[in-house]
């Protein structure tokens, strides 16, 4: 088998699967829903089983980079599950957020960007798209690198309606990597981000030479 056969096998595939309509357990932010199923594969008996999932939906990312001066621009946030989770609830991040009802994800992007670090991206490029927690919740992420003016970002930033604060800060590439090296932070966002700029700089400009993202 070929390389690139082997890589083809591993791409994520459709399931035999019947799955009931949802019963909404609880409604909130976020809803938890539950499902009956039934997951049927060749050779097996079939299996039968409930699983709950939080209803999350698309949500977009994006890392901005300022490439004429070798700069991220990042934002520290409270999170109050990571707080629970560690104690350490102020986090270094990307900017990240839910696509809206009518939004595309690079429409969500653009929006994102103005509302967490206060800068609207002169282009977007996808990276990838990813599940974050396959396992419980159907969240699905678009990831973007964004090209920025570092120099325009402010001290504050944030959404009033939706009651965040947050700062964005003007993070050098290199310290950016170093940190990432020191394990210290623990946003998977960021880090995911981070570990895909380490594989790409040295092609950052073939990348951003191409088309950027449609509108």
């Amino acid at each position: 088998m070929s390389d690139e056969a082997t890589a083809d096998a591993l791409a994520d595939g459709r399931a035999d699967v019947t799955v009931s309509a949802p019963n909404v357990l609880a409604k909130g932010y976020h809803d938890l829903v539950r499902f009956a199923m039934t997951l049927r594969s060749p050779g097996h008996a079939p299996i039968d089983s409930v699983r709950d999932v939080l209803h999350v939906g698309k949500v977009t990312a994006v890392l901005p980079v300022d490439l004429a001066r070798c700069e991220l621009v990042l934002l520290r946030q409270f999170r109050l599950p990571a707080h629970l989770a560690t104690g350490m609830g102020e986090l270094t991040e990307i900017v990240a957020g839910h696509v809206e009802a009518g939004e595309t994800p690079i429409e969500a992007a653009f929006r994102e960007c103005v509302e967490e670090i206060g800068v609207r991206p002169s282009a977007l490029y996808e990276i990838f798209q990813f599940i974050p927690v396959p396992g419980s919740s159907d969240e699905h992420a678009f990831l973007y690198l964004g090209l920025v003016d570092a120099a325009d970002i402010p001290e504050r930033a944030g959404a009033a309606d939706e009651k965040e604060a947050t700062r964005p800060m003007r993070v050098p590439i290199d310290i950016a990597l170093a940190a990432l090296e020191r394990k210290i932070m623990r946003n998977g966002f960021l880090l995911m981000a981070l570990q895909w700029l380490a594989l790409n700089r040295d092609r950052l400009d073939a990348i951003v030479a191409r088309p950027p993202a449609a509108r």
